[in-house]
């Protein structure tokens, strides 16, 4: 099949300093400098997603810019000996929708370093239910099990669970053997996350925060994709030697805390930027997540698949928290 002159992208502008998303017809010559031409099959929904292409948050570095942060598909051409015509792969992170133009178009063209082979056991569409999120989750345990964590060490909380990152960390915590606590403001989604794995959930409006510097140890370590408030709680409660991966920010980007936790504890706050994440590492984790951290309840996290059309209404209502697992985009 040959390359169309012209393809749908949609495309995010700054207009008048505001942000305006809209769908257009480009060609290879307006697309980001990059070694390889991808036919893009599918994409996905991510919370960065909806906050480059709403304005809501300021994530492109220049405009314009084909948004989506991921994409799948078959390489159409390479300029990279590592890839060849006809190959299956993916892209995540890596700079799409932030510097470079991104996943949410029918042709894409990518610098060769960014381009994973697609895994053993995966196709597009169970690539793009994993997507950045999955791959940040499979990142945050790589780098809290480098750290020391083990399942022995006690139970590790999720915040935000019913987020993609949230429920696909739920997934891949209990494969590995760990007892899971999930965290979520959507108790109708208690059942939901203890098919994923998890063995307790408990009403994010039921928390009580405290007030003391550190509180009664509870968790060995955890995933938070939250921030804020949720994040201050658990520093204070996390045990000794915990790691807390610190992901999202849907809740705040503030952290009100002391530095008691961290020097009597000795607990360790991990950032993770799977948007940057080095190439050795970055095919590292994705062998990990094909092997001991595969998800057993891809289709179960995977709560919608929509045509290319219906993209913009779908950013809207995960900026708007009406969003429960992983939403995956057919470009084609």
């Amino acid at each position: 099949m040959s390359l169309p002159d012209t393809f749908k992208a949609f495309r995010i502008h700054e207009e008048n300093r505001k942000v305006v998303a809209r769908f257009e017809m480009l060609t290879l010559a307006d697309l980001s400098p990059g070694e390889v031409v991808i036919r893009v099959s599918h994409s996905d929904i991510n919370f960065k997603d909806a906050l480059a292409a709403t304005g809501a948050g300021r994530i492109l570095r220049r405009y314009p810019l084909v948004g989506g942060i991921d994409l799948a598909g078959t390489v159409e051409s390479s300029g990279d000996p590592r890839f060849a015509a006809g190959d299956p792969v993916l892209v995540t992170g890596c700079g799409l929708s932030e510097t470079v133009d991104g996943g949410y178009t029918e042709i894409a063209r990518v610098k060769g370093d960014a381009v994973i082979p697609m895994p053993r056991g995966l196709d597009a569409l169970a690539a793009m239910t994993l997507g950045t999120a999955g791959f940040t989750a499979a990142l945050a345990i790589h780098q809290m099990e480098h750290n020391g964590q083990t399942p022995a060490k006690g139970p590790v909380v999720v915040t935000g669970a019913t987020g993609g990152v949230g429920g696909l960390a739920i997934d891949m915590l209990a494969r590995r053997g760990y007892e899971v606590v999930a965290v979520s403001g959507k108790a109708e989604h208690a059942d939901y996350l203890r098919a994923l794995g998890a063995t307790t959930v408990l009403a994010r409006q039921d928390i009580d925060y405290g007030s003391r510097p550190l509180e009664a140890e509870r968790f060995a370590g955890a995933i938070d994709n939250v921030g804020g408030e949720m994040l201050t709680w658990l520093t204070r409660t996390v045990g000794f030697r915990g790691n807390i991966a610190s992901i999202g920010l849907a809740g705040s980007p503030k952290l009100e805390t002391t530095v008691m936790p961290f020097i009597l504890r000795g607990v360790n706050l991990l950032g993770i930027n799977s948007s940057a994440t080095p190439r050795e590492l970055r095919c590292a984790v994705w062998q990990r997540i094909e092997s001991d951290l595969a998800p057993r309840h891809l289709e179960r996290i995977r709560t919608g698949i929509i045509p290319f059309d219906a993209l913009p209404g779908a950013l809207a209502a995960l900026l708007e928290g009406r969003g429960v697992g992983r939403t995956v985009v057919a470009v084609r």
